[in-house]
């Protein structure tokens, strides 16, 4: 509690967090002392129906005032709260004058504790004692005792008490909602990130075929404007099958690489580099890398050699996988081909070259860098070289 001026929280006031058996037992403590001091006001005073029906009646009037006031209190209205307490606080004292002294301790109990828990101290403090005094002062001579005056001050300080305890549990709640509150955040954020990965690898698969599909379709075009034969023709149709083939099962593996079912790096780079004429050499202790480790390095390999061939077809390429201790690197380097020196940074026709959006290193670049490693790419003396190296 940070000051005596201070209002106890919203949350420290609600019900939420409290067990339901502390709610029934609250709700019992009160019904229990006001059936408790009606049956001790009606048993030990002979009453006339004129008294009881004043006795009843002046009861009824400071429950409803109190629980105007433990109504009002959340809003934080201090005159208003006052007054309702100062509504039942008269009650009490029309108790103690009409031969209902136990109801009238009764409501000062429950308005020391009741003040002490819901409003400022600086006000509920000054009010309960204030109000205490006044009330011994004019109840019967019996009434007058400091066992009364104990009972009711000791109850402000339960009440102060119990408000620390209330606070505490407001403070619980509140973490707990920042927490769910957090967890939801994470969680959307993990969906959207998975989302963009999933698009990143399904594009990157899609450029990849669709785009050679576009070079053996536009060619079979041009075949057919020239009369090229039908066999020239069916070749090249043939072609773009098996690179739509081939882009449908890359699809479904880049769906499996997502879910961590694909095949060991090793294998698939064994395949790749057989298809490409490339040479392939491991170095260090092959090892289970993680899923987005494993797809970046597959599409990297995959996007190197495809810029061989766009670029430096008949190229002399090599590929190396070396396993470090906490991290993995694959460098892919061309030498040669047919189109001019630069290897696939350069700018020879390969019978791809006029295919993809021109953005292969960069797309490669941002996937390394978002899973924390780092992508080197540039020419060398007569060819081009690609680094990446990233932790796996």
């Amino acid at each position: 509690m940070d000051s005596w001026t201070e209002w106890p929280s919203r949350e420290a006031l609600s019900r939420e967090g409290l067990a339901v058996g502390r709610r029934m037992l609250g709700w019992v403590g009160r019904i229990g002392g006001l059936v408790g001091g009606l049956w001790a006001t009606f048993a030990n005073e002979h009453l006339s129906a004129q008294q009881v029906g004043t006795v009843l009646a002046v009861t009824a009037v400071g429950v409803f005032a109190f629980a105007g006031f433990i109504r009002s209190a959340p809003r934080m209205n201090l005159r208003r709260s006052l007054l309702w307490l100062t509504f039942a606080y008269v009650q009490a004292i029309l108790c103690g004058l009409n031969h209902a002294p136990v109801m009238g301790i009764i409501l000062m109990c429950g308005i020391a504790l009741a003040s002490i828990q819901r409003l400022p101290i600086i006000a509920a403090a000054p009010f309960t004692l204030i109000g205490t005094t006044i009330f011994l002062a004019v109840v019967p001579h019996d009434v007058r005792n400091w066992g009364n005056a104990v009972t009711i001050l000791g109850l402000g300080i339960l009440g102060y008490i119990t408000r620390q305890d209330w606070e505490a549990r407001a403070q619980t709640q509140r973490t707990l909602s920042q927490e769910r509150a957090l967890r939801t955040a994470e969680a959307e954020s993990a969906a959207l990130a998975e989302r963009a990965r999933i698009a990143r690898e399904i594009h990157d698969v899609l450029a990849h075929s669709l785009s050679a599909q576009l070079v053996h379709l536009e060619a079979a075009r041009l075949m057919v404007e020239g009369e090229a034969s039908r066999e020239q023709i069916r070749e090249r149709i043939v072609a773009a099958r098996r690179m739509a083939q081939d882009g449908l099962l890359e699809t479904r593996a880049a769906l499996s690489a997502l879910r961590g079912e694909f095949r060991p790096i090793g294998e698939f780079l064994i395949n790749l580099t057989a298809d490409a004429s490339a040479k392939l050499e491991v170095v260090g202790t092959p090892r289970p890398l993680t899923a987005e480790a494993g797809v970046a390095v597959r599409r990297t390999a995959q996007e190197a050699l495809t810029n061989v061939r766009k670029h430096a077809p008949g190229a002399v390429c090599s590929v190396r996988l070396s396993y470090l201790d906490d991290s993995v690197e694959l460098e892919v380097v061309d030498q040669g081909g047919s189109g001019p020196k630069g290897g696939s940074g350069g700018s020879g026709r390969g019978e791809l070259a006029s295919s993809g959006s021109g953005l292969g290193l960069l797309g490669m670049r941002e996937r390394a860098e978002l899973l924390g490693g780092s992508l080197e790419a540039g020419p060398t003396q007569g060819g081009f070289r690609v680094l990446l190296r990233i932790k796996g």
